[in-house]
């Protein structure tokens, strides 16, 4: 009869240890629960309540165009200045993707022109669907 302790040292292993990878993908997890949202926000602005329901859009096709209380644009958080250079943007974005959603971005206690210069931008270029992101109201 053998003992344990006379076992060969150099057995190798039948069986693949899975917790380091659960931990991995854990973190992994994690981290882009923590980050996605800071990703989708550029500018720091108090966006107004209210609104619906957004229907979900196919993330690929939403452009984000921003404008703080200042007036200054941006677009997919890169900042362009004026609204010029934004709609220069906009139409090289609708030439790559047809079915650009523009998600318009603005401060609560702007200019209402601001947001309307946005979509008068890009409606000159043919793009037609937008969404106003808002807050949603507190209950």
């Amino acid at each position: 009869m053998r003992r344990f302790s006379q076992r060969n040292q150099l057995v190798t292993l039948n069986e693949i240890n899975i917790t380091p990878l659960l931990d991995l993908a854990f973190v992994l997890l994690i981290i882009f629960v923590i980050t996605t949202p800071l990703l989708e926000q550029s500018i720091n602005l108090k966006l107004p309540v209210g609104g619906a329901a957004r229907e979900a859009a196919d993330p690929k096709n939403v452009v984000s165009a921003e404008v703080g209380i200042d007036g200054v644009y941006y677009l997919r958080g890169r900042r362009l200045g004026s609204i010029e250079a934004l709609e220069t943007e906009l139409r090289a974005e609708q030439a790559r993707n047809p079915d650009l959603i523009v998600r318009i971005r603005a401060d609560r206690e702007g200019k209402f022109r601001y947001p309307v210069e946005i979509i008068d931008a890009a409606r000159r270029n043919g793009i037609t669907r937008f969404d106003i992101a808002t807050e949603a109201p507190r209950r």
